[in-house]
C-alpha cells in the first residue's frame, strides 16, 4: 500500500489552473521531492495534500494520504495529526522551548504531563537539537538561532510520530552552516519516515530524495510534470 498517491492532482482558483496535474506514488519511508522555479504551484501542491488550501482554490484529481481521500476532504484534521507540515520560516510560539516541542501533541494525545514530556524529548533528540537545548528547555524559544528554531518546528512535528512529513523549503531560510544541520537531520529520518520536501535546490533533494518531480511554471501560472534524473512518477 502506498503513503501518497496522487494522480492527475491539480489546484485551481476558479477556473485557472495554477498547479499541476502531477501524477505520483510515494512508498511508506519514502522520499519525494517536488522542484520548480518560484511560481510553479510546489507549496500549493504540498498543501494540497492535507487539505491547508487557502479559500476559494480547489482541487481536482485524486491524491490519497495515509488512506485518506484529501479530495473528497475526508476527516482531515485526523489526517493532519498523522501528517506533518514544516514550513519555509520557523514559527514559533510564545513559550518555552519545551512548551513549542509540546504544542502539537499535547492537544491531539490523551496523556499525562511526564509521558507528553518523554515524547517531547525523544522528538528533540529526533530532530537533531536535544544536545542543545537539553539544560535549558524552560528557557524562551526565541532565544534560539534560526536553525535551532527550524529544527524545534520539526521536533514539534516530530512528537505527533508523524507517519508522513512534508517539508516546505526547509532550509531556504537558513544560512549554509545550519542549512547543513538541517539537512543532515533530515537525512538521518530518511527510510525511517515518509517525507514529502518542496525544494528549488536539485542537488539538495538528489541527496534527500528517492524520486523527484519536476514542475515548470508556464506563462498561465500552470504547471507541468517532465523527467528528471531520478524521477518515479
Amino acid at each position: 500500500m502506498s503513503a501518497v498517491r496522487a494522480e492527475e492532482l491539480a489546484v485551481h482558483a476558479g477556473a485557472r489552473r495554477i498547479a499541476g496535474p502531477v501524477t505520483f506514488t510515494v512508498s511508506p519511508g519514502g522520499s519525494l521531492g517536488l522542484r520548480g522555479p518560484s511560481g510553479a504551484g510546489k507549496s500549493t501542491l504540498l498543501r494540497a495534500l492535507v487539505g491547508l488550501l487557502p479559500r476559494g482554490l480547489r482541487t481536482t484529481g485524486a491524491a490519497n494520504v495515509l488512506g485518506t481521500d484529501v479530495v473528497a476532504a475526508a476527516d482531515l484534521p485526523a489526517l493532519r495529526a498523522r501528517a506533518g507540515l514544516v514550513g519555509q520560516t520557523p514559527v514559533l510560539f510564545a513559550d518555552s522551548i519545551l512548551g513549542n516541542a509540546l504544542f502539537g501533541v499535547r492537544h491531539v494525545l490523551r496523556a499525562s504531563r511526564t509521558q507528553l514530556r518523554v515524547r517531547a524529548e525523544a522528538a528533540l533528540v529526533e530532530a537533531g537539537l536535544w544536545e542543545e537545548v537539553a539544560d535549558r528547555l524552560d528557557d524562551p524559544a526565541a532565544q534560539l538561532s534560526i536553525g535551532q528554531r527550524q529544527r524545534l518546528c520539526l521536533a514539534r512535528a516530530l512528537a505527533l510520530d508523524p507517519a508522513l512529513l512534508l517539508l516546505d523549503e526547509p532550509t531556504s531560510a537558513l544560512d549554509d552552516a545550519a542549512a547543513a544541520v538541517v539537512e543532515s537531520t533530515l537525512l538521518s529520518l530518511r527510510g525511517r519516515r515518509t517525507l514529502l520536501l518542496v525544494s528549488h535546490d536539485r542537488e539538495q533533494l538528489t541527496r534527500l530524495c528517492d524520486q523527484v518531480v519536476v514542475l515548470d511554471g508556464t506563462a498561465s501560472g500552470a504547471a507541468r510534470q517532465h523527467p528528471d534524473t531520478n524521477v518515479h512518477a
